[in-house]
């Protein structure tokens, strides 16, 4: 599993003329499934996640959690996290999970998030979207599961 956080002035997503998800200050997150994901590790991956201190305290260190500042988080599938581009230049997707498995994790993963915190925005899985965002930093992180645990 990979999640590309990214801490936001503000961001959004939009399916046609929809905004489907839209936070101010928070996390947007960029999720990726693989085929060998677990519940398991979604809930490791959502701890690091929800305990991510990124946020400036009062001395301007990287001292708060979301939670601390009141921030939202904005959680967008993105199955070209597991883009394969060893081979000549068009990437291959075989490592991403099927999509009906994919589908059901990204769910799980929104709704564990929404016990933690009080703002959680969505993407819709599997639809073509555009994520608007100001990078508050900019502060980009990769979490990967098979490299954090």
């Amino acid at each position: 599993m990979r999640f590309i956080i990214q801490r936001v002035t503000n961001a959004s997503v939009t399916v046609g003329d929809n905004v489907t998800g839209k936070i101010d200050k928070g996390f947007l997150v960029l999720i990726g499934v693989s085929e060998d994901d677990t519940k398991e590790i979604a809930d490791k991956m959502i701890k690091k996640l929800i305990g991510m201190r990124i946020f400036e305290d009062e001395n301007g260190k990287t001292n708060l959690a979301l939670a601390d500042v009141g921030g939202s988080l904005l959680l967008v599938s993105q199955f070209t996290l597991y883009a394969d581009c060893k081979k000549g230049n068009r990437p291959s997707f075989t490592k991403a999970g099927n999509p009906v498995m994919a589908e059901e994790m990204y769910e799980y993963i929104i709704s564990q998030c929404k016990k933690e915190v009080e703002n959680v925005q969505v993407g819709i899985f599997g639809a073509y979207m555009k994520v608007q965002l100001l990078n508050d930093g900019p502060f980009t992180i990769i979490l990967d599961s098979e490299h954090v645990f």
